[in-house]
């Protein structure tokens, strides 16, 4: 293990659950000090236990001051920010005639907006270690999603940031990827409110899209994650990579 990797400090956004919490136990087992990030403290407690490289913190990263004050808790615990996963997002399902700004908003707050915040806060601590900026994105973003686009709408815009910033930054040594998850076995539909019966349904319809056959693990989309933010993967920028099954190509 590289010396690069045992210091570096990482910074994770819906670090309670699903992806997040794999993200940040992942590159804890690397060596690196976690800041993982969330609205709920218990789940965030969960993700820590065992781990002490990990260090929760309780924000809503859609808040305000908030970006500031979680990049500012990086600094104060560890004196540097290397890598920010941007990995927190909310699920509303609807289609048109169905929209309101109670419905749109947390949706393009938490997946779009508070994402920029936060690149912006971190943005001259990343250049000063060289860092890098993870997007997680969806890979149904690239295909039709009839009943839920907003979803993936906001995580196709921040693949096009992804893109951008990797343009932008690349002056300053930090690099920007993205990682696009298929069907990932996440509590993101009971955070939804959907029905078992209705969760159901989007499983069928997720397994049926997807080549593989089945449904991602976190641990799998946290590998992927892990090895595009790697200080090997140095020469690798503005790309997004499907963590999928297949489904992006079918």
């Amino acid at each position: 293990m590289s010396h690069n990797t045992t210091t570096r400090v990482v910074a994770v956004t819906g670090a309670g659950t699903g992806i997040g919490r794999a993200t940040a136990r992942a590159f804890a087992a690397e060596g690196a000090h976690v800041l993982a990030i969330g609205r709920r403290a218990e789940p965030l407690a969960a993700t820590a236990a065992g781990h002490d490289r990990i260090t929760p913190l309780t924000a809503d990263i859609t808040g305000g001051g908030e970006p500031e004050r979680i990049v500012r808790a990086a600094l104060d615990l560890h004196g540097r920010l290397d890598v920010l996963v941007n990995n927190a997002g909310v699920v509303g399902a609807g289609g048109l005639g169905t929209y309101t700004p109670d419905t749109l908003n947390p949706q393009i707050t938490t997946n779009l907006i508070a994402p920029i915040m936060l690149t912006q806060a971190a943005l001259p601590y990343l250049a000063e270690a060289r860092g890098v900026v993870v997007n997680v994105t969806t890979s149904v973003g690239q295909r039709a999603w009839p009943g839920n686009p907003v979803y993936a709408a906001t995580k196709t815009a921040l693949e096009l940031l992804t893109r951008s910033w990797a343009v932008e930054l690349a002056p300053r040594g930090v690099r920007v990827v993205a990682v696009a998850p298929g069907a990932i076995d996440t509590p993101i539909g009971d955070h939804q409110g959907l029905t078992p019966e209705q969760k159901a349904q989007v499983r069928s319809w997720q397994i049926a899209k997807t080549p593989a056959g089945r449904i991602g693990r976190p641990e799998e989309v946290a590998w992927a994650i892990t090895q595009l933010a790697a200080p090997a993967a140095s020469f690798v920028t503005g790309v997004v990579l499907p963590v999928d099954g297949g489904a992006v190509i079918a």
